[in-house]
């Protein structure tokens, strides 16, 4: 076994990794960039070194000093962790030049896979099915809008070298292909370094199953059960589980044997992913090979008990796979929720922000001995989620006996789960839980599409008593300072005014209350209409009463941001003092970034007439490509930056003027 491993990653699947090396007895060191210098990571491992500024390419992308670093640390090996260079042949080669481990699959498996053009060649020359499509060289765009009309709509467009939802497109219309193939090629381009594309049929309905395998050395080979990940949104996984259900003994088995026969046709070594689009008349089609560990391992850990990260320590080391393919038990159900910085209701945007509070939910042993409840994160009270990373803040597995259990403590552990700061999908992720669908197995890719009303259900608290709790949360804590707006008087029960105001901006509109207080409680007026409320503050609970019904939400506030958590819902609320004047949110035409990010293209000039719904730029953030669109038909007025500007939330990036405002000549 390694006495020392460098760890070429950042964030949750760091701090994991650490946590089986530490268990072990190995040295573990970590690396950041300029932005990470105080993240977690850092604290867990043994030794940390700077790798350079924040942008990937400056930092966890560079090759040469991750090498420099694990030479100079005495590391004898490197572990790639999942995404960044973890399925880089290159890297992988370079790591055995200099007589590093590189801990993962050799560099001429990763090759193999590596593309899937080529992945899906090599499988169907091995008999396993594939998805119909086009995977040649060809790569000229008219070429490829060919093989687009040859192979039907709808069509998807996946980058070559890629993988997490990056390069990829639905196409459902030939008019819609040539900017949608210039979207994911740049967006390939930016992520993997390659821009080279792959057709595939759109199966929208199929299930993405896919098979966790495992190699040594040694020429064995084994699969640890399979998971279902369907359940996406923006071609990302959002929910996995294992096992799979509602799959036939018989499919289980096709399945593992197909995945097993594919590493050992490659000579793997190591864990990987066979991925499978699976049909509900029982046929499935072979989609690609991660060569990697997978976000999702937990719950397969959960279900067999082991310990992957181990496992690949030890092949790595040059031991024999710990178990046979018979000694290898399913036990129970595990569900896995990842946790985003990001907005559901506008189509997931990542989002960035600080995490001013944090709130996690208690673990499993707290609840019951038969359920297991594990949280894998890399992020604390007070760090910030930036946008040069994927904003993942965290993944909640819970495992128990049956399916159902495992979902309901998933849907109320997510309700204990408790974020201010950033925007989160923490709410979208209950309700997926609680959903009826899912927890009758109606999975499929398109499970979020088709069941959007349901999962984007209106809040659940009455705007008025929203703002009721919150002015009681305020005047339970407002510190009596000379700037307050409550200044030199203490005691709210007894020994203050009888009347006060208070302004409170909710949903984009500002409240004013009017409170009258009373030995108990106060009479609150909001919008004409007249509340009793009482309340007691512990901590951060508040328990309340208002018009006789009780209610009972936490709350947390940084200066003037105030969060309301009910049923686990976040209602993001904004105290202005007494005086303050409600001012104007008309724009004049201007278009605001809806998340921090990089102008990457600028596809209008200024004077040039625009329709509604055009593509005016491209916004990139966290490796993705967000359009910004023209609201309306209009005339571009001003551009306010250039392409490869930095821009905050809420920036103004260009003002529209609507045509009538042109000038005749």
């Amino acid at each position: 076994m390694f006495d020392k491993i460098l760890i070429a990653n950042r964030g949750e699947i760091a701090c994991r990794i650490i946590r089986t090396a530490r268990r072990l007895g190995i040295v573990t060191v970590a690396v950041y960039s300029d932005v990470d210098a105080r993240a977690a990571h850092l604290e867990q491992a043994d030794e940390a070194w700077r790798l350079g500024p924040a942008p990937a390419a400056e930092s966890y992308l560079r090759q040469d000093k991750l090498l420099d670093i694990a030479r100079a640390c005495g590391a004898e090996a490197i572990h790639p962790g999942y995404g960044f260079l973890s399925e880089n042949a290159g890297f992988a080669h370079a790591c055995a030049e200099q007589g590093l481990v590189f801990i993962g699959p050799p560099a001429s498996a990763i090759e193999s896979m590596g593309s899937k053009s080529a992945a899906k060649t090599l499988m169907s020359a091995a008999g396993v099915p594939v998805v119909p499509g086009y995977h040649g060289s060809n790569q000229d765009a008219d070429q490829l809008r060919r093989e687009a009309e040859r192979c039907g709509f709808p069509l998807l467009l996946k980058a070559v070298a890629g993988g997490g939802g990056k390069g990829m497109r639905v196409v459902h219309d030939i008019r819609e292909f040539d900017e949608a193939l210039a979207s994911a090629r740049r967006e390939a381009k930016a992520a993997f370094g390659d821009d080279a594309m792959l057709l595939e049929r759109y199966l929208p309905r199929a299930r993405h199953v896919e098979v966790q395998v495992f190699c040594d050395q040694f020429g064995h080979g084994i699969y640890l059960s399979e998971r279902d990940c369907s359940v996406q949104r923006r071609h990302q996984k959002v929910l996995e589980e294992a096992p799979a259900p509602n799959l036939s003994p018989q499919i289980r088995l096709a399945m593992g044997e197909a995945a097993v026969k594919a590493a050992l046709a490659i000579d793997y070594r190591g864990a990987g992913t066979l991925e499978f689009l699976y049909l509900a008349d029982g046929s499935f089609f072979f989609m690609e090979m991660n060569t990697r560990l997978q976000v999702e391992h937990p719950v397969t850990e959960l279900v067999t008990g082991l310990d992957l990260v181990e496992w690949q320590l030890r092949v790595a080391a040059g031991e024999p796979l710990p178990l046979t393919q018979e000694q290898v038990k399913i036990r129970g159900h595990a569900v896995e929720a990842r946790v985003y910085a990001e907005d559901p209701e506008h189509d997931f945007l990542p989002a960035a922000g600080t995490l001013h509070y944090l709130h996690e939910p208690v673990s499993g042993a707290e609840i019951s001995p038969a359920i297991e409840i594990r949280l894998d994160t890399g992020v604390r009270q007070g760090d910030e989620v930036g946008i040069f990373y994927d904003p993942l803040i965290a993944k909640l597995i819970v495992w128990a006996e049956s399916r159902e259990q495992a979902l309901r403590q998933l849907a109320n552990s997510l309700a204990q789960y408790r974020i201010g700061g950033v925007r989160t999908n923490l709410r979208f992720l209950q309700a997926l839980a609680e959903s009826a669908p899912l927890r009758t197995d109606e999975l499929h890719t398109g499970f979020i599409e088709q069941h959007s009303e349901l999962l984007f259900a209106p809040p659940g608290l009455e705007p008025s008593r929203v703002l009721a709790l919150c002015a009681a949360f305020v005047l339970l804590t407002e510190p009596q300072t000379d700037s307050s707006p409550f200044a030199g008087h203490q005691g709210w029960w007894l020994n203050l005014p009888p009347r006060r105001q208070l302004a409170l901006e909710y949903e984009a509109e500002t409240h004013r209350l009017d409170m009258r207080s009373e030995p108990d409680g106060w009479w609150m007026t909001i919008g004409g209409r007249q509340h009793r409320l009482t309340a007691k503050l512990q901590g951060d609970r508040l328990q309340a009463v208002i018009d006789g019904v009780p209610l009972r939400c936490h709350l947390a506030r940084h200066n003037d941001q105030l969060w309301l958590f009910y049923h686990g819902e976040r209602f993001d609320v904004r105290l202005h003092n007494p005086d303050y004047e409600q001012q104007s949110t008309h724009n004049g035409g201007n278009l605001s970034a809806p998340m921090p990010g990089m102008i990457s293209q600028i596809k209008v000039a200024v004077g040039e007439s625009v329709a509604a719904g055009q593509t005016l730029l491209i916004l990139e953030a966290m490796k993705m490509e967000h359009p910004i669109v023209a609201p309306t038909t209009g005339r571009v007025a001003e551009l306010y930056y250039r392409e490869g500007s930095q821009v905050s939330e809420g920036a103004e990036l260009l003002r529209l003027e609507p045509e009538q405002e042109q000038e005749t000549p």
